[in-house]
Order: structure tokens, then C-alpha cells, then sequence
């Protein structure tokens, strides 16, 4: 009875003061340790059971304001707070995934870090992150160790590797949501170390996008807004919240919230089952965030891009992505530079404006609905002597249409390629990131055979670039690109390979290539696993109507029974984007969309008149040129010589497009 009458503290020493976290820290209002999927029993000890709490923030601040509480569970909608602590009784906390995850949150105190959010860390026990370690250093214990990582000031600390058993923290820059790969962030076999991340990032980032995940919603969130009625409102509030939100959905569609959390895929491996299966319900993860600033320097510009997840893929000028390109890789921080006199970046210039538009394009070979279109304007104004820099960013929309041509197949049974919506219909306009699918079919219904497809290939059709999008085996090789085939309605004749648009950057024709086999009576699907390409999903399995073979040339047929030949199948698509910058508009902010309707001129004149009024006004035009050539000479050389001297300069970037527009803008 004594023992349980007892009330724990929990001691921070700092220099020769020993400080009791239940009633002051030495850096003002105590912070929490959150560990996600785990949850403390001490019924005993039991402070308060609150229903009917929705937002984490509200639990820890109960807990803050209560002397006595040193700990809390969190679940959405409830909030149960605790006089003791895993620090005093670490066999109390156990893990808690079925049937929602509990969040654990423990009082604890931060030397200065200046940090104002709800909570500083979070800890995954027995996990550490494979990631560049930046500084290895010493630490008591695991508070100490996060400690570090708020002082550090050579490098933005994202999180740290803490190992009991020697004391050793290992500093790091990067964190499980912007490395690429999710088998850097592993379980630790012996179970004593401890990753512990970061929640005071401030990314400054403007242009953000989400990905989607369909069917899904999470089962603990951070916070839940009854009163909010539509998506955009919802995305609005998870940009701005007060911790690093990477996740909102507006909850079962029968009955919209707006849900808000800290979590997703990429902090939720060491969780089972993290996820409510609820129909047409969507839950939109944040992709990535990019921070676009321009320099107007005196000969050329450069656009600097920040991005909050490691990058790989190019920058380039739209109208001139071979000769002005930076190549990215595993990088957050990347630039172009594009001079105004030289052709290679295609800088147009009028008056004191010269402007370009650029693309960070996340693929290396193609042009998808994740990348990111800007235009970049840089004003030189020779007539004041104020100074200004500022960045400006617009979204603008994006007109892409194609059409599909049909071809010939070769063999028997007669198989066909078209390029459909998802549901099968054939389309006839779309534009980068629509859903499509291609669709592979025996056009004779009372065939005996099924078909499998492998070695589709999408090809560039300027320059014969290509990328492999089902590979030898039947298997998608990057299932962001395009998924696996399978059957439509049950029938074997019919496969069905979804894929989201995109075309090459140096051309609006993009051709399709495949090998199809006819097999009797049906054909074995492959099993394929995808490990690398879906991110934190984990080991994924699927069926793929492909048979596992050697890779080899499509031109080479083979015969599967002895009497029918492989394939080949072939489909064009003719992608084009309308996107023109409109000098016309003004500079700072503004891009236009539509683009010149230019109409033939036909007429019918005499061509010796013609090829004589020609010759005379040829000759008349090199008299011209020698006279301007001597007259710009001198006017550039002036030109450039106000430019380095320019007093006042502004520059500009303008969205070009995404899937969702926005506006933003800053100074």
C-alpha cells in the first residue's frame, strides 16, 4: 500500500540543478515523447479517462497542465492520462495495434530549443534509419541524445539513432519521410536501439503535392474538424497545422470530417494493419514540397529548388530539355542557371523582362502528373534606384490532348492494342495524370485461346527513347508508371493494363510496344513482387498475366505449341501540351494557357513575279542586316553595361501545373 501511494518523479539534471518534471522545467511548459502503436496500463495509477477527445493536442495539454500526470494514451476520440510513466515502470508499455493503434505520450523536458510545437519527438523502439549519419556523439541516455540534435548548428538535424547499451547518437540530416528508399528504415534485431525523430522541422516549403490512397483511411489521427465541408479546406488545415502533417482524409463518406495526422506510410512500417478499409473513402499522403526561389543576377538566372524529400530527375527548360538540364540525383537542394544571351536555355527577353519556363520533372525519361511546370521572370527596371526581390507562384492549367491511331496485329488469333479510361471506353483527349489503361484483346469471341503480354515498351517518337514498362517476365517494373495486367470480367482474352498519362519531354508521340503469346486452353499468370517501386507498402504480391520467361528481342517470335507465334502489337498516342507564356500579361505573376489558332495562308500568285519581287527584296535586306549588325553591336555592348548595373530587380515563378491548383505567392 505504500508502494502505490507513492508518487514518482521523474529527475532532468542540467549543470548541478536536479529539476522535477512534474512541476517545472528549467526551458519553461514541459514537451512529450510520443511513441506511436504502443500503449500504458497502470490502472492504479490512473489519473483521468477523458471520452470524447478528439485532437491529440488536447490530450497532451491536459496532461501539461495537470502536475501530476506524466504520461498519456491517445486514440481519436480518447484520452487517458497517468500519474506514472514507461520511464519508471518500462513493462507497462506494450504494443497496441488491434483494433486501432494507441499513441503513448511522455512528459518530458527539452534544454532550450526554441521549438513551440505540441509535441518534440517521436520514438520507434528497437528501429533505426540507414541514412547518411552526419555526427556520432555521446549520450547518457535517449533524452540526451535528442537533446544533440535540437543544439546542432552545423546541419538541419532530423533524427538520431540512439544505442543504449554504448551510449552511442548518430546525428542525421535526413529522416523516414524524405529518404526514397523504405528498407533504410529497419528493426534492430537485438532491440537496443531507439531512432527518435525530429517534429520541430520547419520546411519551408510552398509548392506541395498528394498522392491518394484509395479505400483507405487511417485509424488514429492527430486532430478531427466536424465543421469542415470540403477537401481543399481540409488540405488547407494539415498544411498549416502545428506539427509536420503529412496526411488528411475527410473520413467514411458517409460521414465527412476532416482528419488530420502526422502519420503515413513512411512512419507507419513498424504498425500492423495502421488502416480502416472503408469504400470510396481516400486518404491524400504528402508526396513531396518544393521551395522555388530565383536570383536575377546580371547575364543570367538561376532557379534554386528545395524539396523536402531526396529528389531524383532532372530541371530543365521546357523548350530546350536536352541542352539546358540539371540531372539530379539523391539531392534536396538543386539549381539551373540560364544565361539571357545564349540559345542552349531559350531565355526570351523583352524589354527589361527576360523569361523562361522550366520543369522539375521526377522520372528521368518522362513527363508525368507529379511533375512541376514553372515560369521564371526576371524584371530590370533602369529607371529608380529601389531594390526588390521577391517570388511570386501561380498555378495555371494545362491542355493536353491526343489521339490514338489504330494498327495492324500480326498472326492468329487477331489481337488488338487500344488505349481506353479505366473502365474500358476508348478515349480520345487526355492529359498528363489521367487514368488510362491499354487494353489488349482477341477480337474473335469464340477464340480458343487466352493471351499473356510481356516486354511492353513505351518509345519516344522522336529521338528512340524507350523505357521498359512490362518486363520479360509479365511484371510492371515501376508500378507508379504503370500497374500489373489483369483479366477484365474474368475472360482471358481480355487483359487490362492501367497506367497514369505521360509523355516524353522531347515529343508528343508516344508509341507502345508488346509482345503478346496465345496459349491453349489458358495462360498462367506470373507472380510478381514489387519491393522497391511502391513505397513503405512493404513485400507486395500480385498476379500479372505474363508467363516467367527469358528475356528476349521482340523481333525474334517463338512458337508456343508448335503452331501459333508470339505478337507483336504496336500503338501510337499523340501527346501535346498548349502551355505559351504570355509576354503580353503582366510579368510578375501571370501565365497564359491558350495557345495561337495559326491557319495556313493558300493562295494562288505567279511564281516568276514572285521569285522576282523576292530576289529584289533579299538584296535589298543583307544591305540592312551589315547596317543593324554595326547598330546593335553598340546597343548590346550599352545594354549589358546597364544590366550590371541594374539598381532594381525583380524576379518571378509561375505554376504551370499540377493536379490540384493553387495559388501562392511571397516576398
Amino acid at each position: 500500500m505504500t508502494f502505490l501511494s507513492c508518487i514518482c518523479r521523474v529527475e532532468y539534471l542540467e549543470g548541478n540543478t536536479r529539476y522535477k518534471s512534474q512541476t517545472v522545467c528549467p526551458s519553461g511548459s514541459p514537451s512529450f515523447e510520443l511513441t506511436a502503436g504502443y500503449v500504458y496500463t497502470s490502472p492504479t495509477e490512473t489519473i483521468e479517462l477523458k471520452a470524447g477527445v478528439l485532437q491529440l493536442k488536447q490530450c497532451l495539454q491536459m496532461c501539461r497542465e495537470n502536475e501530476d500526470c506524466k504520461s498519456v494514451n491517445f486514440e481519436t476520440g480518447l484520452c487517458v492520462l497517468f500519474s506514472s510513466s514507461a520511464s519508471q515502470r518500462p513493462q507497462s508499455l506494450s504494443p497496441s495495434q488491434f483494433p486501432v493503434f494507441t499513441i503513448y505520450a511522455e512528459k518530458v523536458c527539452i534544454r532550450g530549443s526554441g521549438c513551440i510545437r505540441e509535441w518534440h519527438y517521436e520514438r520507434v523502439k528497437g528501429h533505426y534509419l540507414m541514412a547518411e549519419i552526419k555526427k556520432i556523439q555521446t549520450a547518457a541516455d535517449r533524452q540526451q541524445c535528442i537533446d544533440l540534435c535540437f543544439e546542432e548548428t552545423d546541419f538541419l538535424c532530423r533524427s538520431v539513432n540512439y544505442e543504449a547499451a554504448t551510449g552511442q547518437c548518430s546525428l542525421s540530416d535526413m529522416d523516414r519521410h524524405t529518404v526514397l528508399d523504405k528498407k533504410l528504415f529497419q528493426a534492430d534485431s537485438n532491440g537496443t536501439i531507439d531512432y527518435l525523430e525530429s517534429n520541430c522541422v520547419v520546411d519551408d516549403a510552398r509548392l506541395c503535392e498528394f498522392k491518394t490512397i484509395k479505400n483507405k483511411i487511417l485509424k488514429t489521427v492527430d486532430a478531427v474538424y466536424q465543421d469542415v465541408k470540403t477537401e481543399e479546406e481540409c488540405k488547407k488545415i494539415c498544411l498549416s497545422a502545428n506539427f509536420r502533417c503529412h496526411t488528411y482524409d475527410m473520413g467514411d463518406p458517409a460521414n465527412p470530417v476532416c482528419r488530420v495526422s502526422h502519420y503515413a506510410r513512411a512512419s507507419l512500417t513498424h504498425i500492423q494493419d495502421p488502416y480502416l478499409k472503408i469504400a470510396d473513402a481516400l486518404t491524400y499522403e504528402l508526396a513531396s514540397c518544393f521551395n522555388v526561389t530565383i536570383e536575377c543576377l546580371s547575364r543570367e538566372m538561376v532557379a534554386r529548388v528545395k524539396s523536402t524529400k531526396m529528389f531524383n530527375g532532372k530541371l530543365y527548360s521546357k523548350s530546350k530539355p536536352n541542352s539546358c538540364v540539371t540531372d539530379v540525383s539523391n539531392s534536396m537542394e538543386f539549381e539551373i542557371k540560364m544565361n539571357y544571351h545564349e540559345l542552349e536555355c531559350d531565355v526570351r527577353q523583352e524589354d527589361g523582362h527576360f523569361f523562361s519556363e522550366i520543369v522539375i520533372q521526377h522520372h528521368d525519361m518522362i513527363v508525368t502528373n507529379q511533375d512541376l511546370g514553372l515560369s521564371v521572370n526576371c524584371h530590370y527596371d533602369l529607371s529608380n534606384r529601389s531594390v526588390s526581390n521577391g517570388v511570386s507562384l501561380e498555378v495555371d492549367g494545362r491542355d493536353i490532348q491526343h489521339s490514338e491511331s489504330q494498327l495492324a496485329t500480326v498472326g492468329s488469333p487477331n489481337v488488338t492494342m487500344h488505349i481506353t479510361d479505366r473502365k474500358g471506353a476508348d478515349v480520345i483527349a487526355a492529359q498528363v495524370g489521367d487514368p488510362l489503361a491499354l487494353r489488349f484483346q482477341i477480337a474473335d469471341i469464340d477464340s480458343p485461346y487466352e493471351i499473356f503480354v510481356r516486354e511492353l515498351v513505351a518509345m519516344d517518337g522522336v529521338d528512340n527513347s524507350e523505357i521498359l514498362l512490362i518486363d520479360s517476365n509479365g511484371c510492371p517494373t515501376d508500378r507508379t508508371i504503370m500497374g500489373p495486367l489483369f483479366k477484365v470480367n474474368n475472360s482471358g482474352q481480355v487483359l487490362h493494363a492501367p497506367f497514369d498519362a505521360f509523355k516524353f519531354p522531347t515529343s508528343e508521340i508516344v508509341q507502345f510496344k508488346a509482345l503478346v503469346t496465345p496459349c491453349i486452353p489458358y495462360c498462367e499468370p506470373a507472380k510478381c513482387e514489387d519491393t522497391v517501386n511502391v513505397p513503405f507498402e512493404g513485400r507486395a504480391e500480385s498476379d500479372s498475366y505474363g508467363r516467367r520467361r527469358r528475356r528476349r528481342s521482340i523481333r525474334q517470335p517463338r512458337n508456343i505449341t508448335g503452331q501459333e507465334d508470339e505478337l507483336v502489337v504496336v500503338q501510337q498516342i499523340h501527346i501535346s501540351d498548349k502551355f505559351t507564356f504570355n509576354p503580353d500579361e503582366d510579368k510578375d505573376v501571370t501565365l497564359a494557357t491558350s495557345s495561337a489558332n495559326l491557319a495556313p495562308i493558300a493562295g494562288c500568285a505567279n511564281l516568276i513575279s514572285i521569285a522576282v519581287v523576292c530576289g529584289s527584296f533579299l538584296i535589298a535586306q543583307v544591305t540592312l542586316l551589315f547596317v543593324c549588325a554595326f547598330v546593335v553591336n553598340n546597343r548590346r555592348s550599352r545594354k549589358d553595361e546597364l544590366i550590371e548595373r541594374a539598381p532594381s530587380v525583380s524576379s518571378t515563378a509561375s505554376r504551370l501545373y499540377s493536379r490540384q491548383p493553387f495559388n501562392i505567392s511571397w516576398s
